[in-house]
């Protein structure tokens, strides 16, 4: 579907939908949900299988069912899923791998994510100083390296710390676990950035900037996206840089090929 209702569904996904027997919808918008039935008479949405106290993966693996028992059953079957279907989706590529491993044919179309968006609206090259990905809980979980003179995009940060996989979000204190964590790497007045993305057209993105040190305190939603700038410059490598101008040389009298 893309991020944005309407403007970011290719043509080629548009004829999936189309053409398929029936088509799934993993989308917490009724609005969407309302406009993808106009292109479709057999839209099942998967979100009433959502429970708070329910595990998620619980929830997903509900939905693999229900998918490939339509496709067992004979059917043209069509998932349609927020952004891009494998980013932050773990049913897209686990019933991708199950029809597969059946001996259907399955594939998975690319779409516009969240993380598109946000380099657009917040006008950001990830080739200008490297750009680091983290999913917020992830980063706790496990012992990670960061680098301070490249961009840090957590996600999830509402849910951060949550082990159960059955709430939809946690408090200020698995937050600030978060902020103790990157303040071993990031000053407390360091300016971050909260965004997320439109996903009407009447909407605009929703950029908020804060210090670090505020994280735990400001509401958030499982849409928000927690961008850190570089907090430091690069440093040049130059050990790294005499080797590669020494080759420079070499291959210019020829002796390197």
């Amino acid at each position: 579907m893309g991020m944005t209702l309407g403007s970011h569904l290719t043509p080629l996904a548009r004829s999936h939908i189309e053409q398929a027997d029936v088509v799934f919808a993993g989308l917490s918008d009724g609005i969407v949900e309302m406009w993808l039935q106009r292109m479709h008479p057999d839209v099942r949405s998967l979100q009433p299988y959502y429970r708070e106290g329910k595990s998620r993966l619980k929830t997903y693996r509900q939905w693999v069912d229900l998918m490939m028992a339509e496709v067992r059953a004979g059917k043209r079957v069509c998932g349609v899923f927020y952004g891009h279907p494998g980013v932050f989706a773990w049913s897209p590529h686990k019933v991708i791998e199950v029809a597969r491993a059946e001996g259907y044919e399955a594939h998975m179309e690319p779409g516009v994510s969240a993380e598109d968006c946000l380099y657009a609206d917040l006008g950001i090259d990830p080739g200008r100083f490297g750009c680091q990905h983290f999913e917020a809980s992830q980063l706790l979980f496990y012992e990670r390296r960061l680098d301070p003179s490249a961009y840090l995009v957590l996600w999830q940060v509402a849910l951060v710390g949550d082990r159960s996989l059955a709430r939809f979000a946690t408090g200020a204190p698995y937050r600030q676990v978060l902020l103790d964590l990157l303040s071993r790497d990031y000053p407390a007045e360091h300016e971050i950035i909260l965004y997320r993305a439109a996903t009407l057209p009447i909407e605009r993105p929703r950029v908020r900037r804060i210090a670090l040190r505020d994280l735990p305190h400001v509401p958030l939603t499982a849409e928000d996206t927690v961008v850190l700038p570089p907090a430091v410059a690069l440093r040049p490598n130059e050990a790294i840089r005499a080797r590669l101008e020494a080759l420079d040389k070499l291959e210019k009298t020829g002796t390197v090929v």
